[in-house]
C-alpha cells in the first residue's frame, strides 16, 4: 500500500510539475511504472549498455557522466522533480555513453520506453508532458552551451550556485569543477578568494 501511494505522490508531482495529467492516465502510468530506492554510488545506466528507461527523481540526487581517456567528465545533475536518461539510447536504440550513477539514496520512478510511448499513443495529456520535459532540458542544454563558450569560471560557478544554491551539500567538489570545465583548484580559489596570493 505504502509503495502504491508513493507512486500516486510522485506521478501527482509530475502532473502539477510538467502538465497536468487526466485520472485515467494517472492511472495507465501507476500500473505501468516501477517505483525504486537504491543505494548512493548505484549506476542506473553503464556506458556502453542499451538504456531503454527513463527515470523521475522523487527525492536524491544524480549525476551523468563520461569516461573519456580513463577520466571522468560529469556532464549532468538532476535532481527531485526531475527526468533523466540517457538521451541518444533511449531515444535512437544505440549503447549509451553515459554512466548515470545515484550521489545519494535516490527514491525515483523508472518508466519503460514501450510505457512511455503506449501512453502518448493512448494519452494526449501524456504525449504533452513529453514535449514539455523535453522543452526543459533542451533549454538547460542551451543554458549549459552559453555558460561553457561566453562565461568565466566565477560567472559559471556563480550561475550553478543560483540555479542549485543546495548543489555544495549534495555533490562532491570533484564532479562540480567537472560539470564547470574547470579544475579542483580553480574552484577551490573561486570558493575562497581570500586565500588567493
Amino acid at each position: 500500500m505504502k509503495n502504491t501511494t508513493e507512486i500516486e505522490h510522485a506521478i501527482e508531482i509530475i502532473s502539477e510539475n510538467y502538465s497536468p495529467l487526466t485520472a485515467d492516465c494517472k492511472s495507465d502510468l501507476k500500473n505501468s511504472c516501477k517505483l525504486l530506492s537504491l543505494d548512493k554510488s548505484t549506476l542506473i545506466v553503464k556506458e556502453g549498455q542499451f538504456a531503454d528507461k527513463m527515470y523521475f527523481i522523487v527525492s536524491g540526487c544524480v549525476r551523468a557522466f563520461y569516461n573519456k581517456d580513463g577520466k571522468d567528465i560529469t556532464d549532468w545533475f538532476a535532481f527531485e522533480g526531475d527526468f533523466i536518461s540517457s538521451i541518444n539510447s533511449f531515444n535512437q536504440g544505440v549503447a549509451s555513453k553515459h554512466a548515470i550513477e545515484l550521489l545519494e539514496p535516490t527514491l525515483f520512478l523508472e518508466i519503460t520506453r514501450e510505457t512511455i510511448f503506449t501512453l502518448a499513443d493512448k494519452h494526449h495529456c501524456f504525449e504533452r508532458l513529453g514535449r514539455i520535459a523535453v522543452t526543459k532540458t533542451m533549454l538547460q542544454l542551451q543554458e549549459r552551451i552559453v555558460s561553457i563558450q561566453f562565461e568565466t569560471a566565477q560567472q559559471k560557478y556563480e550561475s550553478l550556485i543560483n540555479v542549485r544554491p543546495d548543489i555544495l551539500q549534495r555533490v562532491p567538489l570533484t564532479y562540480i569543477a567537472s560539470h564547470l570545465g574547470i579544475t579542483l583548484e580553480t574552484l577551490s580559489r573561486i570558493r575562497n578568494p581570500k586565500k588567493r596570493i
